[in-house]
């Protein structure tokens, strides 16, 4: 098992550094920014205070809202680029698009201005937020689903621990058929499981006739909050980096690479 938002770093080595990462890690001004969901959203903090917050617009392309939510979250936070000490993205799951967007505009921020960067899942993303909102009584489990289309879901798996205040991941992530994705589970009625994520929302159906005890959390509607939190703690443990070793958690191969692989096997 792992924490939530403990993996998925800027770089594959767990010891990456930059000539910035000597700063107080008790004292962060992060942006954090997700472009995995339709609407996304920008957050600027300070340590674990949000400052501004973001919303994006689900009416426009992630590529018509960038940089501009980016500036005015500095603008509402009172700050500039320069201020900044560390950059956080959602890198996964998500939709490619939106992913090579949000990954794009951060790496092109930290080079500007010499900040870090660090990856964070948006599963874990979710499960830090619903955690901040609410401590679940005794064990539990929670199950985050994104709508992966093609009906599919992309899936994190969590269990409850207060004794380290988050949630456990106890599996990577993946992706699969919602019946697919439930058929392991198991109903334990001892161990009540939460649902959360848009893929929960759109797959409600399946989720309640697998079980009546299922019980569905609102999705969260804005995770740079939450990213901004878990990119502070992955940082002071050393896992930020240069932003030339960010890596995407696409979890589902792209479009184009099944496409060759396709064509490779039909030669």
């Amino acid at each position: 098992m792992r924490l939530a938002g403990s993996g998925n770093a800027a770089d594959d080595s767990e010891d990456c550094d930059t000539g910035r990462l000597g700063y107080d890690h008790t004292f962060v001004v992060i942006l954090a920014l997700d472009t995995t969901t339709r609407a996304g959203s920008v957050a600027v903090a300070r340590d674990d205070e949000v400052l501004s917050l973001v919303p994006g617009d689900a009416a426009r392309t992630h590529g018509e809202r960038l940089p501009g939510e980016i500036d005015r979250a500095l603008i509402d936070a009172g700050l500039s680029p320069r201020d900044l000490d560390l950059l956080v993205v959602a890198s996964g799951p998500g939709a490619f698009t939106g992913l090579r967007i949000g990954l794009a505009a951060i790496q092109g921020l930290a080079m500007v201005i010499g900040a870090p960067v660090i990856g964070v899942s948006a599963l874990d993303a979710v499960a830090e937020t619903l955690w901040a909102s609410f401590h679940p009584p005794g064990p539990s489990r929670l199950v985050v689903w994104m709508d992966a289309q093609r009906g599919e879901v992309f899936e994190g798996r969590y269990v409850a621990s207060p004794a380290d205040g988050t949630w456990v991941a106890e599996c990577e992530p993946s992706v699969a058929p919602p019946d697919a994705a439930l058929a392991p589970l198991g109903d334990d009625p001892s161990r009540p499981t939460l649902f959360s994520g848009d893929g929960a929302d759109r797959y409600r159906g399946a989720i309640q006739a697998w079980s009546a005890s299922a019980r569905l959390v609102e999705t969260p509607r804005a995770l740079a909050p939450a990213l901004a939190r878990i990119g502070r703690r992955g940082a002071a443990r050393g896992l930020a980096g240069p932003p030339h070793a960010l890596q995407p958690l696409y979890v589902r191969r792209p479009d184009a690479e099944l496409e060759r692989l396709r064509r490779a096997s039909s030669a």
